[in-house]
């Protein structure tokens, strides 16, 4: 029997097969997938081949391979700096929800993100939440994160979802697809999720209440089905977001700015530092690139740790909007 993965919990999976119905399973053996050191071998979103045991009343299910994969999204190991953690696979999209404050998201963790997933090849749209909370300080950096992001080619919307606006919007973009949800602890991921689809409620209060305990080092992500055609993968709050594996001359790829003005550089394996008639720094210094983004840039570029400058619970000031 073929299914997708739903749920994990570290040793036992949800499977939904080819006929919609869930099935507890549990893998056999140990997975490896070339080129691929992971804490976790199974991923939700993983498609898998499965057959079923019955063992008194009890029936239940041993995965024995997983399937090609579309692409999946990666972060460090919490506690295992060379292997990573699979937070989903085969996804078709990823809404990064983004607040000013309470918490605050800071523009060098939304770079780093979109690196990895634009080297994962998985669509990203950043959703800037909690709008009708902000006063006009707050709501002028969100204005200046937007022109900052669509200019470069990302979908951005704004959204409460108190007040249920554009959440219309993120439906349709959801329709047909597979989405993941992410962001840091606490920026309405479950309150956006229940405002797309109410009756799942019961199930994201659930996830929350796991948060809130700090059970965040598991990264279990969970997938449910939506009444409109959708899946949802919904994530435990990330607080950092490791690179992994991204070579220094392919790092400027992955900023689609850099990427354009490339082909203008002198030398073909530029990196955008000290090499002369760049054309990235001379972009930079007649403000037609942006300063934070080149920031992030030599940041992970130089392999700074995400914890020396990507803390959720300061907020610096105008200098991280410079």
């Amino acid at each position: 029997m073929t299914g997708i993965v739903y749920k994990s919990t570290g040793s036992w999976y949800h499977v939904k097969s080819k006929d919609g119905e869930f099935h507890k399973c549990r893998m056999k053996g140990k997975f490896r997938i070339e080129g691929i050191r992971s804490t976790n071998p199974i991923a939700v979103g993983d498609k898998v081949v499965f057959d079923l045991e019955k063992k008194g009343d009890e029936e239940t299910g041993v995965i024995k391979k997983i399937l090609d994969r579309d692409n999946f999204i990666v972060r460090k190991s919490v506690n295992l700096s060379k292997q990573i953690h699979i937070i989903a696979s085969n996804i078709d999209q990823v809404f990064l929800l983004i607040t000013i404050d309470n918490p605050p998201t800071f523009p060098a963790f939304i770079d780093r993100f979109l690196v990895s997933t634009r080297a994962y090849r998985i669509e990203t749209i950043l959703v800037f939440n909690k709008i009708d909370s902000y006063e006009l300080e707050q709501r002028a950096a969100v204005l200046y994160l937007k022109d900052i992001y669509e200019k470069i080619g990302y979908t951005c919307v704004e959204v409460s979802s108190t007040e249920n606006k554009n959440v219309d919007t993120i439906k349709e973009l959801m329709t047909g697809k597979t989405s993941m949800f992410v962001g840091h602890s606490g920026v309405g991921k479950s309150t956006l999720v229940n405002a797309i689809e109410p009756t799942l409620n019961l199930k994201t209060k659930q996830i929350s209440e796991q948060h809130k305990q700090g059970q965040h080092t598991t990264t279990f992500a969970e997938m449910f089905d939506l009444s409109f055609d959708a899946r949802i993968i919904d994530t435990p709050g990330i607080k950092g977001f490791g690179i992994v594996d991204i070579d220094k001359y392919e790092l400027g790829d992955y900023f689609p700015e850099f990427f354009a003005l490339k082909q203008d550089c002198k030398f073909n394996n530029c990196i955008h530092t000290k090499e002369p008639h760049c054309a990235v720094k001379d972009a930079l210094e007649k403000d037609e690139i942006s300063w934070s983004r080149y920031k992030s840039y030599l940041q992970i570029l130089n392999g700074e740790e995400e914890s020396e400058h990507y803390r959720t619970d300061i907020w610096d000031g105008e200098e991280d909007f410079e």
